[in-house]
């Protein structure tokens, strides 16, 4: 009868130490993942202030007589896709949404980085206070979009580490895509060439 005690009280000690190691590995999965979307909160209010900022920068080009209508029109509509996006927190575990995103994204920056080239040929127009003013705050955003970008990848990181993880990863595989590997962002395709300079 003894033996069957101790053996019973081995067992419940053993129940319970797995039970606390199990929740303990998942309320850290559930900081971390927390974490990640924290940051993924900063990256989209970094895009939305760009967003929010090209109307006022297209309404100024607008004004600049003979300006090639086609190049705010190309920035206009690669506004609206981004701006028909539906993202949320789900976004960082969802590979496809992820990559619809950033493209969608990344055709912005394109945009919006051609219509710069193109205001180069009108010096009134780089002259007007106004239009300074709109290029210094886009300039200031795309530095906090690629800062928080990198945070983001930062907390990605930490999260698919500790996912990633012995014994973590078995603890992860019990709540199904819950605890989904995170993505990372990457530079756009084409980033490593540099551009032609022609003088």
């Amino acid at each position: 009868m003894s033996r069957a005690l101790i053996a019973l009280g081995v067992l419940v000690i053993v129940v319970v130490v797995v039970g606390v190691s199990v929740a303990r590995t998942y309320n850290r999965l559930v900081t971390l993942d927390q974490a990640v979307q924290s940051q993924w909160a900063q990256v989209e209010t970094a895009y939305q202030r760009r967003a929010d900022l090209i109307p006022n920068l297209v309404a100024t080009v607008k004004g600049a007589a003979n300006f090639e209508k086609s190049t705010y029109v190309a920035v206009a509509e690669a506004r609206s896709r981004v701006g028909q996006l539906s993202t949320g927190s789900s976004t960082p575990n969802d590979a496809a949404a992820f990559a619809k995103f950033t493209s969608a994204q990344d055709s912005l920056s394109s945009a919006l980085s051609r219509l710069l080239v193109v205001v180069e040929r009108y010096p009134d127009l780089k002259a007007s206070q106004n239009f300074a003013d709109l290029q210094a705050q886009l300039e200031g955003t795309e530095n906090r979009i690629s800062v928080e970008r990198m945070r983001f990848n930062d907390a990605a990181q930490a999260f698919n580490t500790t996912r990633d993880s012995f014994p973590t990863v078995f603890v992860a595989g019990l709540f199904g895509t819950r605890f989904n590997e995170k993505i990372y962002f990457q530079a756009q395709p084409g980033a490593a060439t540099a551009p032609a300079v022609k003088l």
